[in-house]
């Protein structure tokens, strides 16, 4: 079951001065690879928010089934500038 996002807010600099962002947590699976389901985490972190500048994998795991993988799970912090 995915965990409940959290979010913390921070501050990020850019070049034009200073900048807030917000870091939410997300999880992503795909019965893939890990990798796939980074990309699948991204890909829908892109979707629903705007200006994403980072993702922090946070943890890995494998979910089984009676021993047979049955996805590959990766918790995520995401970090968004806000406007």
């Amino acid at each position: 079951m995915p965990a409940r996002p959290r979010r913390r807010a921070t501050k990020a600099s850019t070049s034009g001065g200073a900048s807030v962002a917000r870091v939410t947590e997300i999880s992503a699976t795909s019965p893939n690879s890990f990798e796939d389901a980074i990309k699948v985490g991204i890909d829908r972190a892109n979707a629903t928010l705007r200006h994403v500048s980072s993702v922090w994998v946070k943890e890995q795991q494998v979910n089984l089934d009676d021993g047979t993988i049955l996805n590959y799970q990766v918790n995520m912090l995401v970090t968004f500038v806000l406007e």
